[in-house]
């Protein structure tokens, strides 16, 4: 089996420079390590309300896939997200009815809501998290810490930026720093993505 990192939900935040669209950001559990991911709208409302506990006048989508599970004893053993390429994510669900286990590719938004409803835990290849993660110091963690509110779902302003092509591979270095001790995923995420392009 390659090498996984477990990973945990730290917050969603809305993203202003793509309209309708979200950033959740996922941490690594006893690590400093942080995983931005850039999501739809509805898969972030589908995470928001499962960790909020809110219950839906009719099932959503990932409701229907749990009941759908739970009606044919099938068990999310775990979900991990498996590659990245071209700054998109895959993500593949592990279930397991009796003694087969089967593997469902998925997007990693759609893996995790579904995830949260298991209660399955979430694991992302060593691989992509050495390309895609943005690492933080002990301050910095300690620092964010201290600044979390209760709820996982949570605001993160972002003022616009000139685009990111202008800048020089340097400025972008300091620019991700800056948005990392800021606390600004969103920001972060944008500028590794362009980051990696470059490499």
């Amino acid at each position: 089996m390659e090498n996984l990192v477990e990973l945990e939900i730290l917050g969603l935040s809305s993203n202003h420079s793509q309209s309708g669209s979200f950033t959740l950001v996922m941490g690594e559990v006893g690590g400093t390590r942080r995983l931005p991911i850039v999501i739809g709208m509805f898969e972030a409302q589908a995470i928001a309300i499962e960790i909020e506990k809110i219950i839906p006048n009719r099932p959503m989508t990932h409701d229907l896939f749990k009941s759908f599970a739970e009606s044919f004893k099938f068990e999310i053993e775990r979900i991990f997200i498996s590659d990245m390429k071209e700054g998109v994510f895959y993500a593949k669900i592990i279930c397991k009815s009796g003694k087969s286990e089967v593997e469902i590719d998925s997007r990693p938004s759609d893996a995790i809501a579904i995830a949260v409803r298991f209660s399955a835990p979430i694991f992302c290849a060593e691989k992509v998290m050495a390309e895609a993660a943005i690492e933080f110091t002990e301050e910095e963690s300690k620092a964010e810490e201290k600044s979390e509110t209760k709820t996982p779902v949570q605001k993160v302003s972002s003022k616009k930026e000139g685009s990111l092509k202008d800048y020089s591979l340097d400025k972008l270095n300091q620019l991700l720093e800056k948005a990392i001790n800021n606390e600004d995923y969103e920001k972060a995420a944008r500028i590794r993505d362009e980051i990696n392009k470059r490499n």
